[in-house]
């Protein structure tokens, strides 16, 4: 790293490395981020034994991940595809096994002790100079600059809590070893890879092309009455606390407009940026005097019209910015140390600095460019914070009203009483199935597994759903049953359809398959016969084929048949495939070699993880963990 790289990561590379003792376990320390939550900071998420996930320590580590997945993916990966793709179950049951560890490794009689604490610490290139400690003044600097700030008890307890479960991991799985032969095997069977030629018979070509007589469709019905089954469906009564209208009625106070706006005033500002070449002369070793009086005969040529770039090549001993005339180009405040920082920030454009004394030298600055500071006027953005403010507030008005709601309705007579009070509609559904939309409300999965699970005359407590909470009761039932032939014609009709397309497809592939075989050049001869064959190019085990997916019997045989073999056809779950092995990438002795070392340690951590999960998991079936969906469906809302 040069002498300008440290000078402007001299805050970010503390803080960077400082994150990632704690990152990696349970003390997670963000700014708390106000998305609008409807749960309060302190509402139990979940209970482990003794211990309790709160909402505001969830909702950190929510906002962390979504933060790090947006970096990662951009603004597509949005919250909503976070929620369907059910990344808070998964941030919860995270946080839950990391507590559970620190549980087991208790009652395992795992300690860490304040010396491992120390040599841990110690060892954080953050708290190092010169491979020496900082001490202990510095170290508390530098935990006060973290955002939000921490105190020592805070950041050495999670160090403790980090040590204790590596300590349990290595405990329970440090006696498992792995051969060379095992080695060997699963890194050529990992890394072998296979170029396929591949010509695909989709069945739903064939579709238009097949005849389905009443006689089919009889003869189908009567020997397959069982696969035409419907399920059990359920008919509810509703009561829909419809988020949109809310968020719709929703009135933003000007006063609220204008307290956001102050509270994130840096949102709406661009900081004041200056340009600045410095040179930089290094007193290592050399008496600061000399050094200084060196300094002042270059500024004096400075002054006198000697071209401050020809100076610092010449003179400079910064190697990042010698070469560029000692050109450190645009920053902000916070991107220099202190000292520099103070003094280049409060020259004119033009001029040059006397002698600036920092922890790396003596610099000479020259200002070239300074760009003032400018803020967005509320006017322009106001149009972006109503939105937020509106979103927030309708959330909090629904969990509001979610827990009135909740408080009065406790029967099924209830939710019409509930509903004048409140200005609401009850709506009664249609028939549905635990997989169908709901009549009335659309497709709202926990909905229907609430109402799944509840008994007659009984009420639910909240359910979430796409459009707001519902509350709901069984108004029928309907047990399952074969419906008779004409109320299932058309079902059986489509799986007669599928069927005669896939044998069709089956029957297409086989009727070229001998030809392909035998061709010497696969491509040419499937456009020949009328099809078309696309190369996927080298793919390893368990890799998305193109055109076909992930498919464990073509991934078989593509690995089994020869370099210019070609399989016979394949059934996949839309339709036939023939593939042609046109490359075949193999594992070198050489390969192997240098990649066995690294390869044995990734695998070995692969099975003590593994392993450690299945005892993690059999240490949970003896403690008491209890979670709340409810709180948690509020936090995520």
């Amino acid at each position: 790293m040069t002498m300008l790289d440290k000078m402007r990561k001299h805050k970010g590379w503390l803080k960077w490395s400082l994150g990632l003792v704690v990152l990696a376990f349970i003390v997670l320390y963000i700014p708390a981020m106000d998305q609008g939550s409807t749960a309060g900071p302190n509402e139990i998420v979940a209970e482990i034994q003794t211990y309790e996930v709160t909402a505001q320590q969830f909702q950190q580590r929510y906002q962390m991940q979504i933060l790090a997945m947006q970096n990662t993916y951009g603004d597509t990966m949005n919250e909503q595809l976070l929620r369907q793709l059910g990344i808070d179950q998964q941030i919860l049951r995270q946080m839950i096994d990391e507590r559970a560890a620190l549980i087991e490794a208790e009652s395992q009689g795992i300690e860490v002790s304040d010396e491992e604490i120390a040599a841990q610490i110690f060892a954080i290139p953050a708290f190092q100079e010169n491979g020496q400690f900082v001490g202990e003044q510095r170290y508390e600097q530098v935990l006060r600059a973290q955002r939000p700030p921490l105190t020592k008890t805070q950041f050495e307890q999670g160090v403790r809590e980090t040590l204790m479960a590596q300590k349990l991991q290595r405990t329970v799985t440090d006696w498992m070893s792995i051969t060379d032969q095992e080695v060997e095997q699963t890194y050529r069977h990992r890394n072998e890879k296979v170029n396929l030629q591949v010509v695909t018979f989709a069945a739903s070509r064939f579709r238009d092309t097949v005849t389905v007589t009443d006689g089919d469709i009889t003869s189908h019905y009567q020997t397959n009455k069982e696969d035409f089954r419907i399920g059990e469906r359920r008919k509810i009564k509703f009561l829909l606390l419809d988020a949109e209208k809310i968020r719709t009625d929703t009135t933003v106070p000007v006063t609220d407009v204008q307290q956001f706006y102050s509270d994130n005033i840096q949102q709406y500002t661009t900081e004041e940026q200056i340009r600045a070449s410095h040179i930089l002369l290094s007193t290592e070793g050399e008496e600061i005097e000399t050094v200084r009086s060196q300094a002042e005969e270059i500024i004096a040529r400075a002054n006198s019209g000697q071209d401050f770039s020809d100076l610092a090549r010449t003179y400079s001993e910064d190697g990042g910015t010698k070469d560029q005339g000692g050109d450190l180009n645009f920053f902000g405040r916070g991107r220099m140390v202190p000292e520099f920082e103070n003094v280049a920030f409060s020259m004119e454009p033009g001029t040059i600095s006397d002698p600036v004394v920092t922890p790396y030298g003596i610099h000479i600055i020259k200002l070239t460019e300074k760009t003032p500071g400018t803020s967005r006027p509320l006017d322009e953005v106001r149009d972006e914070i109503v939105p937020q403010l509106k979103l927030q507030l309708s959330q909090q008005e629904i969990a509001r009203q979610t827990i009135l709601l909740s408080e009065q309705i406790n029967e099924p007579t209830d939710l019409d009483k509930v509903a004048k009070e409140f200005g609401l509609t009850v709506v009664e559904s249609g028939l549905f199935t635990l997989n169908e939309p709901i009549p009335g409300l659309g497709l709202a999965p926990q909905v229907a597994q609430g109402v799944f699970q509840l008994v007659d005359g009984e009420v639910s407590s909240n359910l979430d759903s796409p459009r707001g909470p519902v509350f709901a009761t069984i108004i029928g039932i309907e047990e399952p049953y074969i419906p008779t032939l004409e109320d299932a014609q058309d079902r059986v009709r489509e799986a007669l359809v599928e069927d005669h397309s896939m044998e069709m497809s089956l029957k297409r592939a086989a009727s070229i398959s001998g030809k392909l075989r035998t061709a010497r050049n696969f491509s040419v001869a499937a456009q020949t016969l009328g099809e078309e064959s696309t190369e996927t190019g080298l793919i390893a085990r368990d890799a998305n084929i193109p055109s076909i997916g992930v498919n464990p019997e073509v991934e078989k045989i593509a690995f089994e048949l020869p370099v210019n073999s070609t399989s016979d056809p394949i059934r996949t779950d839309t339709g036939t495939v023939i593939i042609h092995i046109a490359d075949r990438e193999e594992v070198t002795e050489d390969n192997f070699l240098t990649a066995r070392n690294t390869f044995r340690e990734e695998l070995l951590n692969e099975q003590r993880n593994t392993f450690f999960s299945a005892y993690m998991g059999k240490a949970k079936e003896n403690m008491t963990i209890r979670v709340h969906s409810d709180v948690l469906q509020r936090i995520v809302q």
